[in-house]
């Protein structure tokens, strides 16, 4: 006969029907016991008449739920992630299974199998990484007291969270974010992604590639911002690429990010705030640490492999999903944003500006090459040797000079004639094409743009 066994509440439930069969108790002191009514005590009576014993064995012992994934299913998980997904962590994995793999299952179940299969994620929930340092704690001190394992454990924990939480801000565009990480995101070089995060409602604003960071990826993330939202209020960013060009041995306008990107934000009326505590911008710090997570391998499986690629899924995949999971609607949120200038004005206005001196042939040197200044109809305007200007180079690589109050386009003075009048057979003269000249503005004066510069430098007074 086979024998059944009873879990405790199945034992006590037949011993107290089996009590009212066999000595004819009372059924209402058997429904008050169990919490039943009387109507359930009946069926119960019936049940172990027909059955014994085994009819207080419930009907789902030892079957498999039909919600539970297959041993096969179970496999897959650990073998995809170790093999494809190895650089995910588990809830970004859990949504590739179901976009790529088209394996609906939960995280919950993704967690469970790969922990079983001694497979941890990069960043590990408080709880594990305390139970995790306990053992280790435990096989290196076997001897230790549970006291000084927890002491010793809870200790080393704390150092490791501490990070003190603060409001967020009340306004979208209050204060943007900024910062940049340098991995190798795609192919096998490092490439640096410019991040911006809004306080408020932490969805991505900006985000551009570069080999570097560079002022010429911050640009580019502010003029996403301009575009897309306007003006914002405050920019929050740090203060070492300060001391980078500080301490480099060659400097150029380019690596002087803070004092162009500040000269920037101060013609718009942007407030720059800097700080070397990461803890200060903690907000962007975090988005850094979610990005690197999700888009490397998301780039990989996209087959990326250039950084025109890269930018083109930054902006028409990446950004949109992730201010879904992650951020709020932002429509939602009174915002501080102002109307930004026209396209034409943000060109112009994120340039890079050199100061620059006339030589004796009426050229300027810039980037290893020779300008000269032009008018609009392409008339060549010669200075004295001395001359002082100011080179303004736009965002979409437009050179510019002001002398004084006046501004001219800049012409490439080639190091060989592309004609030779005497061997050359005399070909038609083509009529240049009238250019743009912007109208002169205040930022663009020499002596503004150096007072500034010596803010920045010496004064640390961006914007």
């Amino acid at each position: 006969m086979r024998r059944i066994k009873l879990r405790m509440n199945e034992q006590r439930k037949y011993q107290v029907i089996k009590d009212l069969v066999d000595q004819h108790k009372n059924k209402r002191r058997a429904a008050l016991t169990l919490d039943i009514t009387v109507r359930q005590v009946n069926r119960l009576i019936r049940k172990y008449q027909d059955k014994g014993k085994a009819a207080f064995v419930h009907g789902n012992r030892n079957r498999q739920p039909v919600n539970c994934l297959t041993t096969e299913i179970n496999k897959q998980i650990v073998t995809l992630y170790r093999s494809k997904y190895q650089d995910c962590n588990f809830k970004h994995y859990t949504e590739l299974l179901n976009r790529r793999e088209h394996l609906p299952v939960s995280y919950s179940s993704v967690y469970s199998r790969l922990t079983q299969a001694d497979i941890y994620p990069p960043k590990l929930w408080r709880k594990t990484r305390k139970k995790r340092a306990k053992a280790r704690y435990r096989a290196k001190h076997p001897t230790a007291k549970t006291k000084t394992l927890k002491q010793a454990v809870n200790y080393q924990l704390a150092l490791e969270d501490a990070h003190p939480r603060r409001e967020r801000c009340k306004y979208f565009g209050e204060e943007i974010q900024m910062d940049a990480s340098s991995i190798v995101w795609f192919g096998t070089k490092k490439a640096a992604l410019h991040l911006a995060i809004d306080d408020a409602t932490g969805n991505l604003v900006g985000a551009y590639f570069d080999w570097q960071e560079t002022l010429n990826g911050y640009y580019h993330v502010f003029e996403q911002i301009l575009k897309n939202y306007g003006i914002p209020y405050r920019f929050k960013t740090d203060n070492r690429t300060v001391f980078n060009y500080e301490t480099a041995k060659t400097k150029s306008e380019n690596k002087d990010v803070l004092t162009q990107f500040g000269y920037a934000c101060q013609i718009l009326g942007v407030n720059l705030v800097t700080t070397s505590v990461s803890q200060a911008k903690g907000r962007i710090e975090r988005a850094n640490q979610t990005v690197q997570s999700r888009l490397k391998p998301e780039l990989r499986l996209a087959g990326v492999t250039t950084i025109e690629q890269a930018n083109h899924y930054l902006t028409a995949t990446f950004i949109p999903a992730f201010n879904r999971e992650f951020g709020q609607d932002y429509r939602q949120v009174t915002s501080t944003f102002e109307q930004a200038p026209d396209n034409r004005k943000i060109n112009y206005t994120l340039a890079v500006l050199s100061p620059r001196v006339f030589d004796s042939g009426s050229t300027i040197s810039f980037k290893h090459k020779y300008y000269q200044a032009v008018k609009a109809s392409g008339e060549l305007v010669c200075f004295m040797k001395g001359t002082k200007c100011l080179v303004i180079e736009a965002l979409d690589g437009q050179l510019l000079v002001t002398v004084k109050d006046q501004v001219y386009a800049l012409k490439e003075l080639a190091k060989n004639a592309q004609h030779s009048p005497d061997l050359d057979v005399a070909a038609k003269p083509k009529r240049p094409k009238k250019k743009y000249l912007p109208p002169m503005s205040h930022p663009w004066k020499r002596a503004s743009f150096l007072a500034q510069q010596r803010k920045a430098h010496y004064q640390h007074q961006y914007a």
